[in-house]
């Protein structure tokens, strides 16, 4: 019997295709464009715990309310550029964002990405983390880190490469452009690209074919995909955490901070 969905205050839990056995997580900031803050670290790692331990659950799908998928780490929450001291991200990414990441890879189920709008940052790394990522026409995908003077974080570093090869994901770290849905279609970013229209009704066909398909045979794929393709995930991630700490302590990173928050271009310096 499927096990009741908990209240959470900034992901919605709702069980959708077959009689429930598909989860569908919702990340629910849309006044902030489900831009990432503690709580919704708290929340989503729960939520993908939930979704790995719940023996109903034969699929999960992942969205975002609103008209973003999520915009990122909420700059406006979480850090202060004008205070001393360097940010403890390191501990964020580990104690929050990496069980998610890495819970969304290893849980024995397929995980859907409904890229319903722009998946930026952390948010990307998210959409990336799936299985399969299905994405709207008008959604976009940004590794935005380096705007703020950053490194690309959340696994990013490992799924983007490994979708659209190095020359691409060096030009999406480096240059933190926009990449139009429909571009990264054509370079491996999105699986199944769909009209804004139809967007709702293809999401729930496809989580219902999951939902009801072979989950032993799925559970399998995913292993042998993860052992070719992420073996050496766990080591990564603890890099990524490793230089985003040294990144946080930089002054471009205040200033990239800084001059987010007042809407002007940053004066990087390289210091």
């Amino acid at each position: 019997m499927a096990a009741t969905l908990p209240d959470l205050e900034t992901v919605t839990l709702r069980r959708g295709a077959s009689n429930g056995a598909e989860l569908r997580i919702e990340l629910n900031r849309p006044d902030r464009m489900n831009a990432w803050d503690k709580q919704l670290g708290i929340d989503l790692r729960a939520a993908v715990e939930l979704a790995a331990g719940d023996d109903s659950v034969r699929a999960v799908t992942i969205t975002g309310a609103g008209r973003a998928f999520s915009s990122g780490a909420d700059l406006r929450a979480g850090f202060d550029p004008t205070a001393t001291g360097e940010p403890d991200v390191g501990s964020a990414l580990r104690e929050r964002y990496h069980p998610i990441i890495t819970g969304v890879r290893r849980m024995p189920k397929p995980v859907l990405a409904a890229v319903n709008g722009p998946a930026v940052g952390i948010g990307c790394s998210l959409a990336l983390a799936c299985d399969i990522v299905l994405a709207a026409d008008s959604a976009y995908f940004l590794l935005a880190f380096v705007n703020i003077g950053l490194v690309p974080d959340g696994g990013s570093s490992v799924f983007v490469p490994a979708r659209v090869g190095a020359g691409r994901a060096a030009e999406m770290a480096l240059l933190g452009e926009r990449v139009p849905a429909a571009t990264g279609r054509a370079w491996g970013l999105v699986d199944r690209l769909v009209s804004d229209d139809s967007f709702a009704a293809e999401v729930d066909a496809f989580a219902e074919r999951l939902a009801t398909g072979p989950t032993r045979a799925y559970a399998g794929a995913k292993a042998l995909l993860n052992e070719r393709m992420y073996s050496g995930l766990d080591e990564q991630l603890e890099l990524e955490a490793a230089q985003q700490q040294e990144m946080a302590g930089s002054t471009d990173f205040r200033e990239g901070v800084m001059a987010f928050l007042e809407r002007r271009p940053a004066r990087f310096t390289g210091e």
